[in-house]
């Protein structure tokens, strides 16, 4: 709406859900509880127009632009290095600019909790903390320290001194840790910031009348009287009270549900206040979330602590409460009444019976929240004219104790599985209990109390007894049909069992001290136990990168090897940045909306758009029918365009509705009724195995004599690992904009695509033209990752249809759960293995079989096989190898390239035999990895000999400045010190291989324009979607013409100055068009000689009137795989990573402590875009391994749509302590200035975080007198490492599930019903 209202197109889309901040904007107005202006940062997308009245937005473009002057937030996050894509970048800045304006001076902590709202999908996060750092008040000082007090591993030069190791020479080498200067920064000046619009002010001063806007279908009211509200919704009883809009409005949009009438009580002073009565606190019922956490926290520091045990439970709940934008707008009494199962609040209510004061047209009456309040799924027992008016949450009493436990996915910003509120109050003096609540959401339909459990506890002594006879309560009670939505059953069973335990522990740590010693309560908590009490705590980010500095003497203007900052960050981070959706719309424009199969797979019976025709600004429908050309499409020709009478997923794209308006066509879309026949999908790895549901080409790698290998084997040890996919979640959507041009057949698109070619050769297939009729353009992407690589055809195929037929501009962008639905993800993978090993686990033999799960067309699927198979080594030597890779013909949306592109499936299968070998022959992990690497010469299995091979340098240096031996002595004395806590390390390396395993797309083209005036105009074939590859082919083109970057230009990527381009894909990007730019610069060289010489004191101006174009192909690529025998890879990029994790045994929770990466990246072309790059995928990486789970319906339908269901990492997620080191003296013949590909290869350095997890299971494991080597699936979520460290509690669970089916098979009835979820796909 800033777009087509005003022209803003700063502020972005990303999800439409307040899930991942790219549309932050900071909101101003005057408060009338507080009586000051105060700033907030909120959601554009949920925040209603409507609400705006009496208030000021300011959005990115308010606050500082590159023609005038950057803010300091803005520039501090471009030139810290924190923007990659830059599409989440304005509303990260927003809210830190929103921070600075609330809070002049915050602390890091304040920093941190700013951006619980936003997420980046590039940078990794580090770099965008570092530079905001410099906003805190004691910079550095605090990680200083640490790095004093621990004297662990490389400060970066922060403590100097004579012993420091980067005063330590190498041989023609200084190391640097300095990407930016924080010394040339502007300053903060608040006195320079906007004032708040003195008219609002004005306006603020004078009576509220009441307001009324009207819509096509809906009408927003705004009282501005209790009297007036009332009767408002005893006349309209069905109506929506709305503060926030963060539940309506996600409902509105993404679920399809109407309200017609809306009320909005932000005016109604009876709502907005807050007051301190006997019994506790009372709100407002539109007070916001961020209001009741800033009134508690002032509370609970100035009263007694007895009083505030409440208090401090719904701040611990709301410390995890969504992000800041949320919490800022969202209402108390919004929380309660939505009536969530899951709701973080609700529980602590209930279990604390707060009061609750109700009104109407009757008048008031007071409510208790207890088991008897929620009646039902989302509904409570107010009448429906009854409206919430206040909350008062009460304080505790002397002898009351009160927890509130929340487990959820991701600890920052997610919905819970599990949350809970526990209340015990003692008889005086004593550890009887009196009274006691426990309350659980995710349990039920809605949130309830354990009442047959609390009342069997009443009268008894707090002891190991009570625990003991609550957890079989419990079980009991809490207790979960196999067929529960949201699956997870046995997971949610443990944990209204764990959580109450460290209830148990924290009232019986407490109880033990404030009874004066008169009890022998300190006996019944050991020492080791202590920790389960702890509160989730994870310390500001601490962190070092270390890269090698130019040589002495290198020209200022030669910016090669420096970290120069991305050269579109200012841009970005200004919002002046043009993305595909930001281009200003044609006149006569239409929009696009997909009409997609609701099934997995079905026959198409009939498609109606009766409805849809009726809704305003229909235009047309578009189908198979209206395909002027082919409806064939696909890499493999094996996809179409529409689905014609068969569909093979949900998300299959049937239709298109074209309207005048975003808003009419998705109204429209929804309105088309389509009948099916069922048909039965496959949806799993398993299933597809089971019906021999496969893709035609299977791969196999064959080396030595695998069973000779086995029977000179000490061990054979065989297993299974399953490794779950990965949705792309780049925060730009896929986007085509489509212009018919009226002559011949002319098309202009503008796409997000990494793939100007296929791009352009589907939509000429599409239309029936020659491809010189197309013409694809390509400004920038916000992420591509490789989802953009050939899955952006599927809708650019489609609106160029829609153009075709209307002959006008069409445009569509994706909503995000669209994007996810439609356009496939990583592969998952099953792998099966079979090694043989001697007793010191050198590796033998390797039989090994991949299944890969490619969903409903090929599309890219052989090439990832292959690449797995490749890396099915990871860095490893192995004799004798037998391998098979199978690609799996599923019903679910085409899985598709991914950042590594198979090397992470095969490689984590690799490691995780390696795990289980060392487990088995009792040896240390690192050890066994170590006897087991490459050395320098040494063959592949694949038969590629290994040159420049510099693994074990990366080894060992990343042993040493991790101070590996050291810290793992620390954490086994931890280990032996907490039952409840475990920690783990693991050091991974990684062996990528760089190149385009089909031989021709090895090649790119560069296309150089000089003018008169000296300037440059540079085009080669690759994109830019915040790798910073055009910001390196300037830094390459710069050197080589030996001019000012400042002088040399690169407008876009489009296939009419350069043809016929391979993807930017493979990580070659920067090595094929860096030689491409290269030589056509020194092609103009040539050209430019003969004038040099006839005036050799003329300058670069003097010369210049020339253009060259370059195609550069790499020779000698290509691999036989019947004859095992070739060059599939040009070379390897090499690293190696050590990170360390802790784990709650009882949640399932993890944090990742501290992570050293050494990363071999040859001799950088740019160390911070390489740094940064190596960050992003490490990330992304933990996204993989233990955070993001992909869950499927059995009958194909995706659950996790969209960034509330669908976690990727977040700040908090990233390691406390994040080193990064390039390694020195490592050049690299076969590339642009003996660089190196970095884009994926650093990816699979994360699965260091997943078996650090696996070791500290183990750990925890053996606790339980387990030490056999055992499964763990990828990712490591908080269910699979909950459920892996078996204890009392998941025997309980498990023996209670055996008795509970032995009953239901004793009494033949029907078998259980399948779990409503699917994890494994």
């Amino acid at each position: 709406m800033l777009f087509l209202l005003v022209g803003l197109c700063g502020t972005k889309l990303g999800c439409g859900e307040g899930g991942c901040g790219a549309c932050t904007v900071m909101i101003s107005k005057y408060d009338n509880l507080q009586k000051k202006i105060i700033h907030y940062s909120a959601n554009a997308c949920l925040f209603p127009i409507c609400a705006l009245h009496h208030v000021a937005v300011t959005t990115v473009e308010g606050i500082g632009n590159t023609k005038t002057r950057l803010h300091p937030a803005q520039e501090r996050i471009a030139k810290s290095h924190g923007s990659q894509c830059g599409f989440c970048t304005p509303g990260i800045v927003m809210s830190m600019y929103a921070l600075l304006r609330s809070t002049a001076e915050p602390n890091m902590e304040e920093i941190e909790g700013a951006f619980q709202g936003n997420l980046c999908r590039c940078t990794g996060y580090r770099p965008i903390l570092e530079g905001y750092r410099t906003f805190a008040k004691v910079s550095g000082l605090r990680w200083q320290c640490r790095f004093l007090e621990d004297n662990q591993g490389c400060c970066g030069k922060r403590v100097n001194g004579p012993s420091c190791c980067m005063n330590e020479k190498e041989v023609n080498v200084t190391i640097s840790s300095s990407l930016f200067n924080p010394a040339e920064f502007q300053p903060l000046d608040p006195t320079q910031e906007p004032i708040f619009p003195p008219e609002l002010l004005t306006q603020n001063s004078k009576p509220h009348k009441q307001l009324c806007f009207k819509g096509e279908r809906v009408m927003w009211i705004q009282p501005t009287t209790l009297q007036e509200l009332v009767a408002l919704k005893a006349q309209h009883p069905n109506a929506k009270l709305v503060v926030g809009n963060t539940e309506v409005g996600i409902e509105m949009r993404l679920k399809n549900m109407l309200y017609p009438v809306i009320l909005a009580p932000a005016w109604i002073p009876e709502m907005n206040f807050v007051q301190h009565t006997d019994k506790g606190i009372a709100f407002g019922a539109s007070c916001t979330l961020s209001l009741v956490e800033k009134v508690l926290s002032k509370a609970v520091a100035e009263l007694s602590p007895y009083k505030t045990e409440v208090f401090k439970a719904v701040l611990e709940q709301l410390r995890w409460f969504a992000g800041l934008q949320i919490r800022n707008v969202a209402s108390l009494g919004g929380n309660i009444m939505t009536a969530s199962p899951i709701s973080d609040l609700n529980p602590v209510f209930m279990a604390s019976e707060t009061q609750l004061t109700l009104a109407s047209t009757e008048g008031k009456r007071i409510a208790t929240m207890d088991e008897k309040f929620f009646t039902g799924y989302r509904k409570t027992m107010l009448k429906p004219e009854e409206i919430l008016l206040s909350v008062e949450i009460p304080y505790s009493r002397k002898g009351e104790y009160f927890s509130a436990f929340k487990q959820a996915s991701r600890r920052e910003d997610d919905i819970a599985i599990v949350t809970c509120g526990m209340r015990v109050l003692f008889q005086e003096d004593s550890h009887r209990v009196q009274k006691i609540k426990l309350s659980y959401g995710g349990m039920a339909p809605t949130t309830v109390l354990a009442v047959k459990t609390c009342q069997k506890l009443i009268g008894r002594d707090w002891n190991e007894r009570l625990m003991q006879e609550a957890c079989h309560l419990l079980a009991d009670e809490m207790n979960l049909s196999p067929s529960a939505p949201g699956g997870m059953v046995d997971f949610r069973r443990i944990l209204t069992l764990s959580f109450f335990f460290k209830f148990y522990l924290t009232v019986l740590q407490k109880l033990s001290q404030q009874l004066n010693g008169n009890n022998n309560l300190s006996e019944m908590l050991p020492s080791s136990y202590l920790s389960a009490t702890e509160l989730f705590h994870k310390d500001p980010i601490a962190n070092v990168q270390l890269f090698q500095e130019v040589p002495p003497g290198q020209a200022v203007e030669d910016t090669v090897g420096r970290p120069l900052m991305h050269l579109s960050a200012a841009k970005q981070a200004c919002g002046e940045a043009v993305y595909c959706d930001d281009i200003p719309h044609y006149e006569n424009e239409l929009y696009c909306t997909l009409v997609t199969s609701t099934k997995a797979h079905a026959k198409i019976i009939s498609v109606d758009t009766t409805e849809a025709q009726s809704v305003p600004g229909f235009v047309c429908f578009i189908s198979a029918k209206d395909i002027p050309g082919s409806n064939v499409t696909g890499i493999a020709n094996d996809e179409t365009v529409f689905a014609d009478d068969t569909v093979t997923c949900v998300g299959h794209i049937i239709g298109g509705v074209l309207a005048d308006t975003q808003e009419h066509s998705r109204r429209a879309a929804k309105a088309v009724k389509i009948k099916y026949e069922d048909l039965t999908p496959i949806v799993t790895i398993e299933e597809a195995i089971e019906k021999k549901s496969f893709f035609k080409l299977i791969r196999k790698i064959n080396k030595g004599n695998v069973q000779k290998g086995f029977e000179e084997s000490d061990h054979i040890l065989e297993g299974e690992m399953y490794i779950g996919g990965q949705d792309h979640f780049y925060l730009e959507t896929h986007c085509t904009v489509a212009v018919p041009k009226g002559e011949d057949g002319e098309m202009e698109l503008f796409v997000s695509t990494q793939n100007l070619t296929k791009t352009q050769e589907f939509v000429a297939n599409v239309l029936g033209v020659p491809s010189n009729r197309i013409l694809i353009r390509v400004k920038r992407m916000g992420g591509g990752f490789g989802g953009k690589e050939t899955r952006n055809t599927i809708l650019s195929t489609v609106v160029a249809v829609a153009a075709f037929k209307t002959g006008f501009p069409v445009r569509c962008m994706l909503d995000r759960d669209e994007d996810m639905l439609i356009s496939g993800g990583r592969h998952p993978f099953l792998g099966q293995y079979k090694v043989g090993f001697m007793n010191n686990g050198k590796v033998n033999s390797l039989e090994v079989s991949y299944y890969s799960n490619g969903g409903n067309s090929v599309d890219l699927s052989y090439g990832v096989m292959e690449r797995a198979l490749f890396h099915l080594d990871n860095s490893y030597n192995i004799p004798n190898v037998s391998s098979l890779g199978i690609v799996c013909k599923t019903n679910l949306s085409s899985n598709t390239a991914f950042r590594g592109f198979g090397g992470p499936q095969g490689m984590m299968i690799a490691e995780c035999w390696m795990h289980d070998i060392a487990m088995k022959c009792g040896l240390p992990a690192e050890q066994v990895r170590k006897l087991n690497l490459y050395n320098e010469g040494d063959l592949t299995h694949f038969n590629q000999k290994l040159e420049g091979f510099t693994v074990q340098r990366c080894w060992e240096e990343c042993l040493e400045s991790s101070n590996y031996h050291a810290r793992r002595q620390l954490i086994d004395e931890f280990n032996r010190q907490n039952r409840w806590k475990k920690r783990g390390m693991a050091i991974i390396p990684t062996k990528f291989g760089i190149s385009f395993t089909v031989p021709f797309l090895n090649q790119a083209g560069a296309l150089l324009h000089v003018y008169t005036d000296g300037s440059v105009l540079l085009t080669h074939g690759g994109t830019e979607m915040g790798q910073g590859l055009h910001t390196k082919m300037i830094q390459v083109a710069s050197k080589t013409l030996g001019i000012p970057t400042s002088k040399i230009y690169i407008s876009e990527t489009s296939t009419n100055t350069v043809p016929n381009t391979s993807p930017t894909a493979a990580s070659v990007s920067s090595d094929i068009n860096g030689m491409a730019v290269y030589n056509a610069c020194q092609t103009i060289l040539k050209r430019l000689e003969p004038f040099k010489q006839s005036n050799p004191k003329g300058s670069w101006e003097d010369w210049v009137k020339i253009s060259s174009f370059l195609l550069l192909r790499i020779p000698d690529l290509g691999y036989d795989f019947d004859k095992n025998e070739g060059k599939p890879f040009c070379y390897f990029t090499y690293g190696v990573a050590c990170s360390e994790v802790e784990i709650d045994c009882l949640t399932g929770d993890h944090k990742n402590l501290r992570t050293d990466i050494v990363m071999d990246v040859g001799t950088s072309l740019n160390p911070a875009i390489d740094i940064g790059q190596t960050e992003g995928a490490f990330v992304q990486g933990i996204g993989l391994f233990t955070l993001e789970e992909l869950r499927y319906s059995p009958e194909g339908n995706l659950y996790t749509r969209g960034p509330g269901m669908y976690k990727i990492p977040a700040f908090g997620d990233i390691p406390s302590e994040f080193h990064v080191s390039l390694l020195r003296n490592c050049p690299n013949s076969k590339a642009i200035y003996s660089s190196k590909a970095v884009g994926e290869p650093p990816l699979f350095l994360s699965a260091s975080v997943f078996y650090a997890i696996k070791d500290a299971i183990f750990s925890a494991r053996r606790e339980s007198g387990l030490t056999e080597p055992f499964r763990l699936d990828s990712p490591a979520t908080p269910e699979r490492i909950r459920n892996a460290c078996v204890d009392i509690f998941t025997k309980l669970v498990q023996y209670l599930r055996h008795f509970q089916l032995c009953s239901v098979l004793w009494s033949s009835s029907a078998t259980p019903s399948h779990q409503p979820t699917r994890g494994p796909v």
